[in-house]
Parts: C-alpha cells; sequence; structure tokens
C-alpha cells in the first residue's frame, strides 16, 4: 500500500502548496504525445485515475491494456466499493471498471496489489477480503481468504503463530506476486510477515517474519521475485529506527540487505529490468520518483521531478509495472495531495528497458 496517512494534518501544509504545481504540469505532461517520449526519463501522465475510488496502488499490463487498483487508503469508512479499472495502453482512455462486490462499505475497505497469471486472470489483495480473482469477463471469486490478525510478540516468537512487532497492529496486505510454481507471496505492512498461498488458493500460510520489517505504520511494502525466480526482494518503507531498506531473501536461507535509502525516502513498489536492476518506486514528497538499483544495490539513476515541483509528474508513485517495449507504468498515489485536490493518475516513463518477465503461472 502506498504511504497515505490517516492523520494528515501535519502535511496538509504541503499539500495546498502542491495544488497550483499539479494543475499547472498535468495540463502540460497531458498535452505530451507518446511518440514524443523517446529520451531515457521523459514522463508523460498517461492516464487520470477516478477520485472515486482514488489512492491507486498495484498496477499491471496485459494485452494493450494498463489495469490499476484502488483506493489503498485509511478513511474509507463509509464510501464507496474498492476498484480494479483498465485503461488502453496506447491512448489512456478508460476502457473497463470493475467494482468490488461483498465488501462491507460502514468499515474500512480497500484494493492494494494485483497480478496476473498464466490464464489472463487477475488476482487482487483486498483488506476485507483477502485476495480474490477476476476472470477475462470480469467475474470475481475468491482465491485465499483475509489474512489472520496475528498478536504482537518480540523475538523470540512465542505462543506463534504471532508478529515480530512492538505494536499489535491490524494486518495490511500490500503486494502480491507468483513463483514459477504458482505459489504466491504476499507482504503485510503491519505484521512484520511475508505469508505464501499455495498454487490453486486457499489460506496464507507464514512464510517469512523479521523484527527487521516492523514499523509504526508501513514495513513490508513492495514485493518481487528476481527474474530467476530464486529470491524475494521486499521494500521496508519505514522500520521502527525510521531506516528506509531494500531486502533480500532466498526462498531459502537468510535475509540480508541488498540497499539502504536515505531515512524519509520513503521506497514503495519494485519492479525488475530486463538486465536485472531493480525499479523502486519513491513515494515521498521530497524525492518523489524511480530508483534504479543495479544487481550490485548500488544506485544506477534517479527519476525525479524537474526543480521547483514536488508533484508532476511523479506524485507519490506507488507500483511500477514494465509495459514490455522499453517504458514503465507507474501509479501516482497521491499520499498528500490526493487528500486536497484528489487528482491521481498513471504515469508512463521512458526506461529503455524491456523488463524482466513475471512468473504468471498456470494455476488450474
Amino acid at each position: 500500500m502506498g504511504t497515505s496517512t490517516p492523520t494528515p494534518r501535519t502535511m496538509h501544509a504541503i499539500a495546498l502548496r502542491c495544488v497550483a504545481a499539479v494543475a499547472a504540469c498535468a495540463v502540460a505532461l497531458l498535452a505530451i504525445p507518446a511518440a514524443a517520449s523517446a529520451a531515457f526519463g521523459d514522463a508523460r501522465i498517461l492516464a487520470p485515475f477516478p477520485a472515486d475510488p482514488g489512492f491507486p496502488e498495484g498496477v499491471a499490463v496485459r494485452d494493450g491494456k494498463v489495469y490499476a487498483a484502488g483506493a489503498a487508503t485509511f478513511g474509507t469508512t463509509g464510501a464507496g466499493p474498492s476498484a480494479v479499472l483498465a485503461f488502453d495502453r496506447a491512448t489512456g482512455a478508460q476502457a473497463a471498471r470493475y467494482d468490488v462486490a461483498g465488501e462491507n462499505l460502514l468499515g474500512e475497505h480497500a484494493n492494494s496489489s494485483i497480478a496476473f497469471d498464466g490464464e489472463g486472470r487477475l488476482y487482487v489483495l483486498n483488506t476485507q477480503l483477502g485476495v480474490y480473482r477476476l476472470d477475462q469477463q470480469g467475474h470475481q471469486t475468491t482465491y485465499s481468504p483475509a489474512l489472520p490478525d496475528l498478536k504482537s510478540c518480540l523475538p523470540p516468537l512465542v505462543n506463534a503463530p504471532c508478529s515480530p512487532t512492538v505494536l499489535d497492529l491490524p494486518p495490511l496486505p500490500n503486494d502480491i506476486a507468483f513463483a514459477a510454481d504458482g505459489d504466491a507471496y504476499v507482504s503485510d505492512s503491519m505484521q512484520a510477515t511475508i505469508w505464501r498461498i499455495p498454487k490453486g488458493g486457499g489460506a496464507a500460510k507464514i512464510w517469512y517474519q523479521d523484527s527487521r520489517f516492523a514499523s509504526p505504520y508501513i514495513g513490508t511494502n513492495g514485493l518481487r521475485l528476481n527474474p530467476a525466480g530464486t529470491r524475494v526482494y521486499v521494500t521496508v518503507t519505514v522500520d521502527m529506527l525510521a531506516a528506509a531498506s531494500v531486502y533480500s531473501l532466498p526462498l531459502v536461507g537468510q535475509l540480508s540487505l541488498f540497499h539502504r535509502f536515505a531515512a524519509g525516502e520513503l521506497p514503495d513498489g519494485i519492479a525488475f529490468g530486463s538486465t536485472g536492476d531493480l525499479y523502486v518506486a519513491m513515494a515521498s514528497p521530497l524525492g518523489a520518483g524511480v530508483a534504479i538499483l543495479r544487481p550490485d544495490g548500488t544506485v544506477a539513476a534517479r527519476l525525479t521531478n524537474p526543480q521547483g515541483s514536488l508533484v508532476a509528474p511523479y506524485d507519490g508513485p506507488a507500483n511500477i509495472a514494465f509495459d514490455g517495449s522499453g517504458r514503465i507504468l507507474l501509479t501516482n498515489h497521491a499520499p498528500v495531495t490526493g487528500l486536497v485536490t484528489k487528482q491521481f493518475s498513471i504515469v508512463d516513463t521512458e526506461v529503455g528497458d524491456a523488463g524482466a518477465p513475471l512468473f504468471t503461472p498456470l494455476i488450474g
């Protein structure tokens, strides 16, 4: 999930200063045709994301369409249903909308990240429903029930299952990625846990927990398997020491630090490039954009807003998807300005990298 805060008052002043910049820059970016974006880092707004549901998170590309899910935020009690929207990859026109069925709209509800299987079915993380699946006709079925609420217990873990956290926080499913064997891995931002859902669905099981994932708010966040399918990479947006990190974890083995960002940089969703570079959505209002990390964890490049702009073209990007032709799509989660302007969008950026293919297994 992106970094929307349920108590935004401390950032309200920043949001108000951003309003004028959003309007001016968005108009300019919408005027840039796709064919003109040829240089590395050239970015445009592909499509606005509607304020209902707002706060987009997950993004995926398939068969000429860009899919995005929301609202990945708090404060949704009484709001309309969460949804997945599809946009034409070439024009940005909205092609379809799939509202969630079965949410209790009188309680907190949210969609976060999404993933496709090999049959073109879309799997969506939902805070109330767990993982639900949309077939190619948009029919919704349950794949995995909601994550359980674990009690807090610091290491050594006792009375398991429990969460290695100081605070007893509810589950917050954030990102989902398939492995080649059909198992799905899910990050849980508030319970310092990575869950595994077996091929075919069913209840999620604890796969890995670590007190280094613990956070006062958003800990484990973006999650992807490396192109070889041997390691899980996960971002920790902010830990209990205010550090921001990317960790690497073999499917069998020990956790290791891959990269440490400066405090407050807020790494979010991730995606692997074709040569093994790791693209990281950076959600901080003061450094929004994309960090590109080499396979050794060093920084290869940063894509950021031009001087004088905090929110255009990047306004708290939450997740990344490659389109296979050298460009990336990012959801502008707009964690601060979205509380005021309600302007959310999908950003289209040239990176000259086709991206590593995601694992899209045949689930059956």
